[in-house]
């Protein structure tokens, strides 16, 4: 038989060991993004305007190993090509999916289960006719605004609630042109004004996941 103070003991002992076992866990997951860069797969599509995604998350890879001796690589996984990396001390997970954008969100929903990483924790990373060339905004709602990418995100997610940080590629094409356009590859002056472009997109995705959305948006829109 327990007496008193050895019950009070035990319950305090497993108070405590739920308490801080579930903070654990919570911090962990709270410490972890996903964050997409939409694209289509292919050597016919690099460096053009719809895979402004692709490029983004390609610097962000980039800058983020810049001073590890051993450097993250994109692996060939399911629905994506993934890479892990660490910022100041959040977890990173990058992917390009390899759906091709019109079912993108295939793989959305499928790394955001995986990694059990929550809707809060989620950026995609998406270009923009809407913006012109040289602008970037992010958001942390919002319809699809005509992008199929975003369309089957919000299709399989069941919300539009998360957020995204669209890069402006302009509206420069003929009417029944547009697809051309999204499909080709930057001018020699719109190039000009990506390459930074892509850069600050990359410091905007680190505040999003450091500082969070509000302050990222306060920072870089």
């Amino acid at each position: 038989m327990f007496n008193h103070i050895q019950k009070r003991s035990l319950l305090d002992m497993n108070f405590f060991s739920h308490l801080f076992g579930k903070k654990t866990t919570n911090e962990d997951t709270s410490m972890k993004y996903l964050i997409v860069g939409l694209g289509n797969i292919g050597a016919e599509y690099e460096g053009t305007r719809h895979n402004c995604g692709f490029m983004v998350l390609d610097r962000l890879l980039k800058s983020c190993a810049s001073e590890k001796s051993e450097k993250p690589t994109y692996v060939l996984d399911r629905h994506a090509y993934r890479a892990e990396v660490k910022w100041k001390g959040r977890t990173l997970i990058l992917i390009r999916p390899t759906t091709y954008m019109n079912l993108s969100g295939k793989a959305v929903q499928y790394w955001m289960q995986k990694e059990k990483i929550s809707l809060e924790n989620l950026l995609v990373v998406v270009d923009d006719i809407a913006l012109p060339v040289g602008k970037m905004r992010m958001k942390k709602q919002g319809s699809g605004g005509g992008h199929n990418g975003l369309a089957n995100i919000e299709e399989l997610l069941h919300t539009s609630n998360y957020c995204r940080l669209r890069i402006g590629i302009g509206n420069n094409f003929g009417q029944g042109h547009q697809i051309d356009y999204v499909l080709g590859p930057f001018s020699s002056e719109e190039q000009a004004q990506i390459d930074p472009l892509l850069d600050r997109a990359v410091e905007a995705v680190k505040a999003f996941a450091t500082l969070g959305p509000d302050r990222a948006m306060n920072m870089y829109n």
